[in-house]
């Protein structure tokens, strides 16, 4: 037997229901767990259950926790004041509905190729096809980002290696535990997860204690920094949505673990226990740390606008917090780079199942590893971590705003998915319901009204211009690429 087994096509299972496939109709199966049911292709029965309830449960948790939460909030915060709360209120309300949408698709049939299967399904095959690609697109783009990022920070500890140097290194580290076994990713994205876990909690302790004056040094602030400097909203209303367009792409990420479900032994509890708990992790991680900062330092202080974690713990006389950040930024880094391979890669692996991308991605090792589409995601992310240092201003920043609004039109797919997979489990297969999308349809469409309107918002700003136009022209080339690829399959069809 060769190393590596190709997925072949399959008969559905005895319980699986017919039903029709989206605008294309040609029909195909809404089945049990890991079941068959894609144009005849194999399902992900071949990618094996590896993940543990702990590996899910932590990549659930820490999977909202981004480098971006402990650098990059700061500019939201300047830019806003201290109604960023609201711009991240906005944004995790607007998360947690995508999210429930999608744990009630996910928690009725796990793929590993999670919304761009469903989209496949519910809306024809140029959905699953155009959402998968740009998906897979955005997530190594992000290999090189954050292989970068990392790099840069071990150079700042030992600067006689060159960056490029280290980049490599942790791609290629991460790379091989990822080729290793699904358990080898797991495992690291639990430290690295429960690393971010806990170094949140630290900061909510110690951010509560000093904001009532329980700390040595500290006094109870009350609300004086909230409503001071300008008030809660110093540059006006319009600002709450400025900031907005800052804080919704920190959320990408949360559908990680409707990917990794499939490959968890028991995916529907999964499913159901991560979409449950997203209201509470975006609660204490997001809202609970952003409103610690703003109350304890003033939102226009220019130690805010640098990193705002680490102004709170030298402000109330935390010793090290500046290299204690450093660590956990690090860390932060090395699980969004590892989690993006393995996102990429099960991407691309279902795409290969669904025949949208070559055959050879939906092969798998004796492990249970699709080998080749990571190996492929993983060169088009050294390629793209090539340009970061070649081309910076050229090359890598078109890669880099073309994909910018990825997470929109994903979260658009996913809601239409919805919309059409929930009538067809109600009338097919309703006791696989276990996640209901609540107030259905309504809060579905609320969903679309206000991810239409941030688009819309994001041409009134030129950076969100700039990324919602060259990611408009990604969308269209791929888009292009989906006609062109379903022209070819129906004539090989009628052919045959």
């Amino acid at each position: 037997m060769s190393a590596e087994t190709t997925t072949s096509a399959g008969s559905p299972p005895s319980d699986a229901v017919p039903r029709q496939h989206g605008a294309t109709g040609t029909t195909g199966t809404v089945g049990p767990s890991g079941s068959a049911g894609q144009h005849g292709q194999g399902g992900d029965a071949h990618l094996k259950p590896g993940l543990k309830n702990r590996h899910l449960s932590m990549i659930a948790i820490g999977g909202v926790i981004g480098a971006g939460l402990f650098v990059g909030s700061g500019a939201g915060i300047a830019s806003t004041g201290p109604g960023i709360l609201l711009s991240y209120t906005l944004a995790g309300v607007l998360v947690v509905l995508v999210m429930r949408m999608l744990g009630e698709m996910a928690a009725a049939d796990p793929q590993s190729g999670s919304f761009s299967a469903y989209a496949d399904r519910a809306l024809g095959r140029w959905a699953g096809f155009s959402i998968g690609w740009l998906y897979w697109f955005f997530w190594v783009v992000v290999l090189a980002v954050e292989a970068t990022a990392g790099a840069k920070i071990l150079n700042n500890w030992m600067p006689g290696v060159p960056q490029w140097a280290f980049a490599l290194i942790v791609m290629a580290v991460l790379t091989a535990t990822n080729l290793f076994s699904v358990a080898s990713y797991g495992e690291f994205e639990f430290w690295f997860a429960g690393i971010k876990v806990v170094a949140i909690a630290a900061f909510l302790v110690i951010g509560i204690l000093a904001a009532f004056g329980l700390l040595p040094g500290t006094h109870a602030v009350g609300t004086e920094n909230l409503l001071d400097h300008g008030g809660f909203l110093p540059h006006g209303v319009g600002a709450v949505f400025t900031g907005m367009l800052t804080v919704v792409f920190a959320f990408m990420g949360s559908e990680i673990v409707t990917l990794a479900a499939g490959e968890s032994e028991d995916p529907e509890k999964a499913v159901s226990k991560a979409t449950n708990s997203v209201i509470w992790r975006i609660g204490i991680f997001y809202l609970g740390s952003i409103l610690l900062v703003v109350t304890l330092l003033p939102w226009d202080s220019a130690a805010v606008k640098g990193s705002p974690y680490v102004a709170v713990l030298e402000h109330v006389g935390i010793p090290g917090a500046g290299q204690a950040m450093d660590v956990i930024v690090l860390t932060a880094v090395l699980s969004c780079l590892n989690s993006g391979m393995y996102t990429a890669s099960r991407m691309a692996f279902s795409l290969g199942q669904r025949g949208d991308a070559p055959k050879a991605f939906a092969t798998v090792t004796k492990r249970g590893v699709p080998r080749v589409a990571i190996l492929s995601s993983v060169v088009f992310g050294f390629v793209a971590v090539f340009f970061n240092y070649t081309s910076p201003n050229t090359v890598f920043s078109f890669l880099l705003n073309s994909s910018g609004a990825v997470a929109l039109f994903v979260w658009l797919v996913i809601c239409f998915s919805q919309l059409r997979t929930r009538k067809i489990i109600e009338r097919e297969q309703p006791e696989r319901l276990t996640v209901r999308m609540w107030l259905y349809p309504y809060l579905t469409w609320t969903a679309i009204g206000m991810i239409g309107f941030v688009m819309a918002y994001m041409f009134t700003d030129a950076d969100g211009r700039q990324q919602m136009y060259l990611s408009l022209v990604a969308a269209a080339i791929v888009l292009t690429a989906a006609a062109v690829v379903g022209r070819r399959r129906r004539a090989a069809e009628a052919a045959a």
